[in-house]
């Protein structure tokens, strides 16, 4: 058997630089573009630093339209170191979050779910319904009088 030739090497190894070169924009592609983006407000009652290899922080908002209904969950998934130190400084309090929902992305190692957030903001009052405002720390108010 003969060894192959170079016109055939060279073919090899420019086929597998253009298949790279494809799957690094693919990923450029994904992780730059989002699908959708908003906001989401309620209470961070999960937020831990998890994964065997790809350590990524993980967290649950709890949404609560009104009270007494039903607890909806949020997963979402956070990147940014900074971000996670505020997300872990507000556990406990209403927050709003925003996020982007990337697609495409095909492992875990970016994260577990498809939420990224992106932003923490603390939001003090409580909407009981629209116009009606429940401040979360009524003495504060009453105080400033």
């Amino acid at each position: 058997m003969s060894p192959p030739s170079l016109p055939m090497v060279k073919s090899l190894v420019i086929g597998v630089l253009v298949l790279v070169a494809l799957l690094a924009g693919y990923f450029a592609f994904v992780l730059n573009w989002s699908y959708s983006s908003g906001e989401r407000a309620g209470w961070v009652q999960k937020f831990s630093h998890k994964g065997w290899v790809c350590k990524t922080w993980e967290g649950e908002l709890a949404l609560v339209s009104l009270p007494g209904s039903t607890v909806e969950k949020f997963l979402f998934t956070v990147q940014d170191e900074a971000v996670a130190q505020q997300v872990e400084r507000h556990m406990g309090k209403r927050v709003s979050l925003h996020y982007e929902e990337k697609v495409g992305l095909p492992t875990s190692c970016f994260g577990e779910t498809r939420h990224f957030v992106t932003r923490v903001i603390e939001t003090p009052d409580i909407p009981l319904g629209p116009g009606v405002v429940l401040p979360s720390n009524p003495g504060a108010s009453a105080s400033a009088k």
